[in-house]
């Protein structure tokens, strides 16, 4: 499989695994749609690590594979495409990318589905297309200027320059720089923490700054007050405050 999902400790880990640079070929990118989905099912996983393995992220699409593709057949497949990425974006639980070596293109676009990014030292990320004639259909045209802002992102995408790792965390790229070896361990201890918290509410925050962001601020407030007053009628609320009036913050057990 170039993709699996392994659950540990309540973290579901979606790995890549297409050597030697986990090109995205159509076959990844259905499994991907196929194991996001799954993640979002089941109830044993309560946070989401994103991981191309030790060396390398994803270095992006099967050019081999897009070369032999006209126009006609793209517009049948890039829906598909962008339905496989927006399968991770929507799984409703902390998702975070774990960011070794190259991370371009569709790899790029993969790790802005994540809520939270750590990278490796030796990570470089970026959007090439442009150099291929062509612009980011995975999402990078959207998510990457969401996340770093127009004016960065054009940068980016006009240039098709890829940035190291530090760069990547002053433009907000990623969020944070741990040495290579190091990557695949914080982002899970950064999940499974996660993963002790109360789901229903983590679900609710996730929504409402996604959705809320796609929309004008009195839609979102709407959909924030919505989600807030829902929460109290689920029993993570009741844990919740009963421990902060007994024990304190900090104390409440959610499993």
């Amino acid at each position: 499989m170039t993709v699996s999902l392994e659950v540990a400790e309540g973290v579901g880990t979606l790995r890549l695994d297409r050597p030697p640079m986990n090109a995205l070929d159509i076959a990844t990118q259905d499994r991907l749609k196929e194991l996001a989905e799954e993640a979002t099912r089941r109830e044993d996983v309560r946070a989401v690590v994103v991981y191309g393995g030790e060396k390398v992220f994803a270095a992006g699409a099967d050019i081999k594979e897009m070369q032999d593709m006209d126009h006609t057949a793209m517009v049948l497949r890039a829906r598909a495409l962008q339905d496989s990425f927006t399968a991770v974006a929507r799984i409703p639980k902390p998702v975070v990318a774990a960011v070794t070596g190259y991370a371009l293109g569709g790899g790029c676009e993969l790790a802005l589905c994540a809520d939270f990014r750590i990278a490796g030292e030796n990570a470089k990320l970026g959007q090439p297309e442009i150099l291929l004639g062509l612009i980011p259909g995975a999402g990078g045209t959207q998510r990457l200027a969401r996340l770093v802002g127009p004016s960065k992102a054009k940068d980016l995408i006009f240039t098709g320059r890829m940035v190291k790792a530090e760069e990547a965390r002053e433009i907000g790229l990623v969020d944070r720089v741990v040495p290579a070896d190091e990557v695949y361990t914080q982002a899970h201890a950064w999940a499974a923490r996660l993963a002790q918290g109360p789901a229903l509410a983590l679900r609710a925050a996730k929504e409402s700054i996604d959705t809320g962001l796609e929309t004008d601020l009195d839609t979102g407030l709407a959909i924030e007050r919505n989600w807030f007053a829902g929460l109290f009628a689920t029993e993570d609320r009741e844990r919740g405050m009963r421990s902060f009036v007994a024990e304190g913050p900090g104390k409440a057990k959610f499993l």
